[in-house]
């Protein structure tokens, strides 16, 4: 290790610390260099308390925001088993995906980014006790676009390639069945 000091810096035996050498202590207690980190203990009490808030907070809130319920994860592993049959096509899934519940004749819609000459796969599959799920796309007027559909009851998706480049919505809606959880993921290519 190389320790490059800027040329003005004061040397041991300046008279910035008064011809002593650094770190001096003297035979009195209290006296030195462990005073002077004691000075600055409650500081860095602080501020290692504040590094281990800010840790714990950003765990808490990883660990919250990763909370699924069973029926939730239930409903994401048919949604890949769904969405795994695309990618033996040649369609990648994306990362994220959407879970939470719904009721009969109440749509989710999922905001999402489309590029034009792309392919999607929109899948979404729910647990009992539903009993079809319906998947709709439109466009960011609101006019519903032409999809290819796949419905299997409490599994369904879309097919779609769009023209032009934008912000689509996905609608997932619960056709028939009692209240239920569901998952939404989007595959492309």
């Amino acid at each position: 290790m190389r320790l490059c000091l800027p040329p003005d810096a004061p040397l041991a035996d300046s008279s910035f610390n008064n011809g002593k050498p650094p770190f001096v202590t003297r035979n009195v207690e209290g006296g030195g260099r462990s005073s002077r980190f004691m000075k600055s203990a409650p500081r860095r009490a602080r501020s290692g308390s504040i590094l281990l808030l800010s840790i714990l907070a950003a765990v808490s809130v990883t660990i919250l925001k990763a909370a699924e319920t069973d029926q939730e994860v239930e409903a994401r592993k048919a949604a890949l088993g769904l969405a795994g049959a695309f990618s033996n096509d040649g369609f990648k899934m994306r990362d994220g995906h959407w879970c939470g519940t719904i009721k009969p004749h109440e749509h989710a819609l999922i905001a999402v980014n489309l590029y034009a000459g792309n392919q999607y796969w929109f899948t979404a599959a729910a647990t009992a006790p539903a009993k079809k799920l319906a998947v709709n796309v439109y466009d960011e007027t609101g006019k519903q676009v032409s999809t290819e559909t796949y419905d299997a009851g409490e599994k369904a998706a879309a097919g779609f390639s769009p023209t032009s480049s934008g912000q689509y919505y996905v609608s997932v809606g619960l056709a028939e069945g009692a209240e239920s959880s569901v998952c939404f993921i989007y595959s492309y290519k």
